[in-house]
Formats: C-alpha cells, structure tokens, sequence
C-alpha cells in the first residue's frame, strides 16, 4: 500500500533542501539583509543551472565495468585536452594525487617521492602517501615562484644502490601553487624538471606528477594550452571542483599503463563509482564552459591585491598575483587583532574569508571564483580596509 503521507514528505524535505543554498547565500547584519561573498574558497561554487540540466540528461552506466558512457567519454576529452593517452575520473583531488603515488610506485616497495615543503601534497591530503601509499618523501623549499632548485632536486635524489636510502620515484610539482598565492608555473621551468627526469635519470625510472588542483587557471593566466603545459609531465591531476565550479570530481591523465595502475589504486581506495555519469556530465560541461571565464576570477583577484596594497596591507612577491588565489596580512597601525577580522567582516558586512596561513598565522587568504561578481569584490574591500585601516 502507497504511504501518501511518506511520499508527501519527502517531497517537503526535498524542496527544504533545494531553497536551503538560497537561505544561506543571505546574510542579516546591521539590519540589512546582504548577499553573503564568500572568498574562503573556489570549492564553495554551486552547479549552475545548464550544468545541473546536463546532469538529469547524462547517459549512465557501470563505471567500475568500464560501461558508463558519458564517464567515458570526460575521460577521452580530457586526455587529449591535457596531451595524455589516457584519463581517469575520480571523486576528489586528493584521491587522484594519491593514485599517483600509488601508480608510479606501483613496482617499487622502496620508493621516496620528491615534494615541495609547502604543496598541498604534503600539508592538507593527511600525509596518504606514507601512511596509504607507504612511501617516503624528500621535502624541498619552494621559492616564491613555487620552484625548485634543480641543485636541490639533484640533492635530493637517490638510487638504490645504498642501503641507507629509499629510491627516488617521483618529483611532484603543483601548479598553480596554493600556499604561494596561486603562482603559476610556466611550461618551460615543468620542461625543464621533465628533462632532469626524463633524460639525465632515464635508466633510473624518475617520472614527473603535477598536482594540477586549478591548473586550467595557470593555463588560462599564461593564455597556453594545457597540453602544452603538462608536456613535460608523466601525469596531472585536474580539479573539476574549484574555479570550474562542478559539486565534485577530479580527473587524472597520464599513458595508458599509469592509468591502469591508476584505476586499480582508485579501487583499493574505494573510489569505485557506478552510475557516475551524472557527475561526469557536469565535469563535461564545465571543461567546455567554464574555463575561458577563469580570466575574470584572475582579473578580480588583481583587482583585490591592488587595492589592499594600497591600503597598506602586506602582500608576499610585491603584490603580484597571477591567477585567482590573494594572500595579506594585516597593516602594521591596524585597528584589529588578526584573529577578529574574519568573524567581523562576515558579521558586519557578510563577506567570509580565511585566516591564519603561514608566517605565524599572520596571512588571509582571498579566492575569487564565478559566485562572486564585481560588486561581491567591491564590498569586500570596502569591508576590509574599513575595519582594518
């Protein structure tokens, strides 16, 4: 027998749950209602509209199966706009960097990666390289511009021919460089560590991993394509979940035998997925909407920069930004502590950011991104320097 009732209900639990995004996109303060800009993040993005219509028509199937064909087909789309043989889809970017490590240290139980001391690798994915993967790394300082010196990279590299060391496997590179401010790398300086690898340790096996989280920004910053970009590279990891503003996802592109590998550490790790073409429709769709727009999110960005450094806030490399990602520290006669000017800045004026980055915790960070317009950036500034200066 049919529980009207239950069925009602539900039906108001779904709607609740449809208008719940809008409620909390309002913010009341001072007796305003505002909408509420929130630069936390690029991860905060909702589906728009075309891309939730794309997401009830996609054609579905069993993806652990290899049978979902609009899995499939984001998956050949991105191997061929990123240069690779292959793709693989993946629920989250960090399950696709840990694919990574796993792939190409598939063969070696002794293998060391080579990272960078301030990547994202190494400080937010819960240190899965060692404590899943079960490899060690080499960390190295990265230099403003979120490179390495080739002389440390040669330092930190190792064969297997001494007891005393683990085998260097893998240089892992991240383009564009969170804790660095969003800096991209160019192709050249990712040519340049694919050579190292590829050609002076060659007969050793070295391969080159991008964790490419919004690297379509670096692309569209340096205006190359990117597979241009990530030629020098074995494999890279694509957010679709960032400025591309997909609810999840990631992909991950590399040569055929690495994507195997691939798959099957997806697997281990429980990233399996079935009916997943409805997310993969949205991926879709943002990789052939939503790139070309990230320009407006860099230009926004600038536009934050120049303004507080006018104002006398502390911006690392002179001010300069490259794509979507702004960190500052408060001015030296600032009228605040660092740790109030988040929850007043959101309570007086509706605008949410982070605080306590690097430096002793001193730096904010700001991310631009296609929820926030113009004049979300405009009362964010004005927010700011009123509370601050």
């Amino acid at each position: 027998m049919i529980n009207h009732y239950s069925i009602l209900r539900n039906v108001q639990y779904v709607r609740r749950a449809l208008v719940a995004p809008l409620a909390r996109s309002i913010h009341q303060s001072s007796g305003k209602c505002r909408t509420v800009v929130d630069l936390r993040s690029d991860t905060i993005t909702q589906p728009t509209a075309t891309m939730l219509q794309a997401a009830t028509e996609a054609a579905t199937g069993d993806d652990v199966m290899g049978e979902d064909p609009t899995v499939n087909a984001l998956e050949a789309y991105a191997a061929d706009l990123f240069g690779k043989e292959r793709a693989l889809f993946v629920p989250t970017g960090t399950m696709g960097n840990l694919c990574a490590i796993m792939a190409h240290c598939h063969y070696n139980r002794s293998a060391e990666i080579i990272i960078g001391k301030n990547s994202h690798i190494n400080l937010y994915e819960g240190g899965g390289y060692a404590n899943v993967a079960g490899v060690s790394c080499k960390q190295i300082e990265e230099d403003e511009n979120a490179m390495f010196s080739m002389d440390d990279v040669r330092d930190a590299f190792h064969l297997d021919n001494d007891d005393h060391y683990a085998k260097s496997t893998l240089i892992c590179l991240e383009n564009t460089h969170n804790m660095l401010g969003g800096v991209a790398l160019p192709s050249s300086y990712i040519d340049a560590i694919g050579m190292l690898a590829h050609d002076e340790w060659k007969e050793h096996g070295m391969k080159v991993h991008i964790d490419g989280a919004r690297i379509l920004n670096a692309a569209v910053c340096q205006n190359v394509s990117p597979a241009v970009l990530c030629a020098g590279a074995d494999s890279v990891s694509i957010c679709l979940s960032k400025g591309l503003g997909t609810p999840m996802g990631s992909i991950l592109a590399g040569e055929t035998e690495f994507i195997r590998l691939a798959r099957r550490a997806r697997k281990r790790l429980g990233g399996g997925m079935r009916q997943a073409g409805v997310m993969a429709s949205m991926g879709m769709h943002a990789l052939l909407h939503h790139v070309d727009r990230l320009a407006e999110d860099h230009a926004r960005a600038q536009r934050l920069a120049t303004k507080l450094q006018n104002a006398g806030f502390w911006l690392p490399r002179g001010g300069a930004v490259d794509t979507n990602v702004v960190f500052f520290a408060l001015p030296e006669n600032c009228k605040l502590k660092k740790e109030d000017l988040p929850p007043l800045l959101y309570d007086r004026c509706g605008v949410k950011i982070a605080g306590g980055y690097s430096s002793g915790g001193k730096l904010f960070r700001l991310v631009t991104h296609m929820d926030v317009d113009d004049d979300g950036i405009d009362t964010a500034i004005e927010g700011i320097t009123s509370l601050c200066v």
